[in-house]
């Protein structure tokens, strides 16, 4: 057995196995890449769902990405009534994706189911003791 060997078995000895040998680093360093490189994939497949989210739409963009397809004067009269959100720059109309994504979800209709258990909690919740 040669000295290197003699001065690796001692150093194990005395630190444990955990500790890495000179030899042990390569593998080590591709391990740590692989680990990297798989972190970086899944952080990648979030983004761009936020990134996304967060994007400028022009008045032609928003007619074909609203779910009716609604014509151009269509929307003008949403403007007028101040029913959709929007950015004026100048002339230019300008929508934000994330925008128009919270006011599409703002006209889901409420089920009778869902109605009657908020006027249950309204009333529960208002009772004065004793009729009037």
């Amino acid at each position: 057995m040669d000295f290197k060997n003699q001065s690796n078995q001692k150093n194990q000895e005395d630190h444990g196995s955990d500790e890495l040998s000179f030899n042990d680093v390569p593998k080590a360093v591709a391990h740590l890449i692989n680990k990297v490189e798989h972190i970086e994939t899944l952080l990648n497949a979030k983004q761009p769902q936020t990134q996304e989210s967060d994007c400028w739409l022009n008045l032609d963009d928003l007619c074909k990405y609203h779910p009716d397809h609604p014509a151009k004067p269509t929307v003008y009269a949403w403007i007028g009534q101040r029913l959709i959100p929007y950015h004026k720059k100048g002339k230019k109309l300008m929508f934000l994706k994330s925008e128009i994504d919270s006011w599409l979800k703002e006209g889901r209709r409420k089920t009778a189911t869902e109605i009657q258990a908020e006027a249950e909690q309204f009333v529960l919740s208002n009772k004065r003791g004793g009729l009037r």
